[in-house]
């Protein structure tokens, strides 16, 4: 089977794209690196000629909100023309568990606005809504820093690593399309301002995490609810701390 990975060259897409090798399958890494860009259409019909199934897992270089917007939805109608044109038979995108309560960030406005273009585009599609990846554990830090301090809500998070992440992803791309959703996320849940206060000890970060139930995860609000899973979810197997041994190991 072939199939074309957009932003296969990424953290996601580069696993993705060597499990779905290591099958046997023909596997197209397609990125503004590999010469196929999305966002302009360059290289994009003779990457997806002759495939069967596409997955995007691309995201926007940037998060500001008119940047991020039109890269979702320029790089979404792309594809759709691109895909149509091909005859691909199945659409599988990576979302954002909790995407459609997070609108007041501009970030996850532009993810509601790419569902509803994946679901309008007339082909046979799987949206994968992932919880945060523990590889952006630092980056949730970053968000909530000021000085010495971290701000952080204590909602509840069920991170994923990303290992996992790119398994279930690949394994919907070799199964039919479901023309909906699936959430996947971590096999273990905290409350954020602890996890983050755990993952700042354990990589030797000074910096202090204050609890402030008003702190926006990118400028939304957050409830106990807003990032994990309701109902069924694909669990991945990665744990923290097993993540973190295997983080600590690669760094050696």
């Amino acid at each position: 089977m072939k199939i074309v990975v957009i932003g296969g060259t990424g953290l996601i897409g580069s696993k993705v794209v060597a499990r779905l090798a290591a099958q046997g399958h023909e596997v197209i890494a397609a990125s503004p690196k590999t010469g196929v860009n999305a966002l302009t259409g360059e290289g994009l019909a003779e990457a997806l000629a002759g495939a069967q199934v596409v997955v995007d897992v691309a995201n926007s270089p940037s998060f500001e909100d008119n940047a991020v917007l039109d890269f979702f939805q320029t790089s979404g109608r792309n594809l759709a023309a691109a895909e149509k044109a091909a005859g691909v038979g199945h659409h599988v995108a990576l979302s954002v568990v909790g995407t459609d309560k997070l609108s007041q960030s501009g970030y996850f406005r532009a993810k509601i606005a790419q569902e509803a273009q994946i679901r309008d585009a007339g082909i046979p599609y799987t949206i994968v809504r992932s919880t945060q990846f523990l590889e952006f554990l630092g980056g949730i830090a970053h968000s909530g820093a000021e000085g010495d301090v971290v701000r952080l809500s204590a909602a509840l998070i069920q991170p994923i690593a990303s290992d996992d992440v790119a398994e279930a992803v690949a394994d919907h791309a070799l199964a039919d399309p479901v023309n909906g959703m699936v959430d996947i996320a971590g096999p273990e849940r905290f409350r954020m301002d602890e996890l983050v206060q755990r993952y700042l000890e354990a990589t030797a970060d000074p910096r202090k995490v204050v609890t402030d139930p008003e702190a926006r995860y990118f400028g939304a609000e957050l409830k106990d609810d807003t990032l994990v899973p309701e109902g069924a979810a694909w669990l991945g197997k990665t744990t923290f701390e097993a993540w973190m041994a295997q983080s600590r190991g690669a760094q050696r």
